[in-house]
């Protein structure tokens, strides 16, 4: 049995929060670099490279890459052979991001009541999600969510009927009715299978896939690039001023589901997709 702290857990935590949100991951930073060279339509062009710019600040800097710093997502991979210890694992988490979120002027979002709105007044709760895995390392990953994209994100229970077809075109139409509005060029976190709860999940976790890394399926590695395909030619482009990057990367993750349903989501992040991984 392992002994990991709840201090080092909120240590960690606090500054995850500040660089995932001044640090752009590779695979995106990089994908909109090569979008930037490819791309043929001018006004297009030149809204990449004032991305770019944006990514460069704020890498140099230490800025946040966008105001909106987002409802902080964290996921933890927790070994089974780990015990925390001095603390509770969901507090020491809490307090990470109150202290990331304070002590690195990032803006806060939350609001204690959906319907109330009262500020929380330092961006907790985060919202946890803990997966119990083999090994004696607890994985952590932070991902600050912003909600101009996730405003546009659906999930639809079909029937099983719907077929390969009624997901694509699910897909492609909640990146049309979208439009503009996530801040394009987006990343698609897409899920398929499992219950009404578990396929939004899935989806969500299909963001932190790098945008380069294709499903290890090729049915479905398949499908990915002809979505992506799909989507870039309804010509929305980056912030919605047209050309051909409508989307940098979309990604799909499955799992098995009921004879009688079909569960799809589609969670749309922003140009600005950030997380960061880290194990302790």
């Amino acid at each position: 049995m392992r002994e990991i702290t709840a201090a080092s857990i909120t240590e960690k935590v606090r500054d995850m929060c500040i660089e995932a949100n001044c640090l752009l991951p590779d695979d995106v930073s990089d994908r909109i670099r090569s979008c930037h060279k490819t791309e043929p339509w001018a006004p297009a062009r030149d809204t990449l490279g004032r991305l770019i710019e944006n990514i460069d600040i704020a890498k140099n800097e230490k800025m946040p890459l966008c105001q909106d710093t987002g409802l902080t997502c964290v996921f933890l991979e927790l070994g089974q052979d780990v015990h925390i210890t001095g603390g509770d694992l969901n507090k020491a988490v809490h307090e990470g991001v109150r202290q990331g979120y304070s002590e690195g002027f990032l803006r806060k979002s939350v609001v204690e009541d959906p319907l109330r709105r009262k500020n929380t007044g330092d961006n907790t709760p985060a919202v946890i999600t803990v997966d119990i895995v083999p090994g004696d390392a607890l994985t952590v990953t932070v991902a600050p969510k912003g909600f101009g994209s996730e405003n546009m994100s659906r999930l639809n229970m079909f029937p099983p009927a719907a077929g390969e077809k009624g997901v694509k075109d699910f897909v492609v139409e909640t990146v049309r009715l979208a439009g503009p509005n996530p801040c394009p060029p987006i990343v698609i976190g897409v899920g398929i299978g499992g219950t009404f709860d578990r396929v939004a999940l899935l989806a969500k976790k299909a963001l932190m896939r790098p945008v380069n890394r294709r499903h290890p399926d090729k049915y479905y590695s398949d499908m990915e690039i002809e979505l992506l395909e799909r989507v870039n030619a309804l010509g929305i482009g980056p912030q919605g001023f047209g050309g051909k990057t409508t989307a940098l990367g979309l990604n799909i993750e499955t799992h098995p589901t009921h004879i009688a349903g079909l569960p799809v989501a589609v969670n749309i992040n922003c140009h600005v997709t950030r997380h960061m991984k880290a194990t302790l």
